[in-house]
């Protein structure tokens, strides 16, 4: 069957394309789902201008993403972690962490699945991740795993001054406090 998308089907096609499919998966899901329409000379009018709209609003999308991704391309995302003593972390840095941490920097929303992170990060240290920000713009970001520790290094305790007798006359006291015990025993 014939049918034009009105809406973009993934893996399948994009709104105002035209394509054959199966009797059964336009009859079953297509079209009660209002996804695509049969392709008679109207439809197919109505998704040409629906597609152009789409394509200007797409433009418009990947142009805030351009200047987003060379804001997140500028400098390193940090992330602080707890780390055991060999360098390994304690659980791990996801897709999700680096996505809110990205959404945090750029002042929109991002999702973990447009975090292209195959394997979650389980060692402090710099790595490259792809996010795709639209579905034509992608950025490299650099994410930097670092230990808690070095984020938060505690501030050295004020010194005290320690009333401190002179050796000599602790020596004293004990001795006399020894001699006092002897005394009563």
């Amino acid at each position: 069957m014939r049918v034009v998308f009105l809406d973009d089907v993934d893996g399948v096609a994009r709104a105002g394309e035209i394509k054959n499919v199966a009797d059964g998966y336009a009859r079953n899901f297509l079209l009660p789902r209002k996804l695509a329409a049969a392709a008679t000379t109207s439809t197919m009018q109505q998704a040409d201008k629906r597609a152009k709209a789409l394509a200007k609003e797409q433009d418009k999308l990947d142009e805030a993403a351009q200047a987003v991704a060379v804001k997140l391309s500028a400098s390193p995302i940090v992330i602080a972690a707890k780390v055991g003593e060999q360098g390994r972390l304690f659980g791990s840095v996801t897709a999700t962490d680096i996505a809110e941490e990205v959404s945090a920097r750029a002042g929109s929303t991002l999702e973990h699945r447009q975090v292209a992170l195959a394997t979650p990060i389980k060692e402090v240290g710099t790595y490259e991740v792809a996010v795709s920000l639209t579905r034509n713009v992608k950025a490299q970001l650099t994410v930097q795993v670092k230990s808690d520790a070095e984020e938060e290094a505690p501030a050295p305790k004020p010194t005290r001054k320690a009333k401190a007798k002179p050796v000599e006359e602790a020596e004293v006291e004990e001795a006399q406090a020894e001699d006092a015990e002897e005394e009563e025993a």
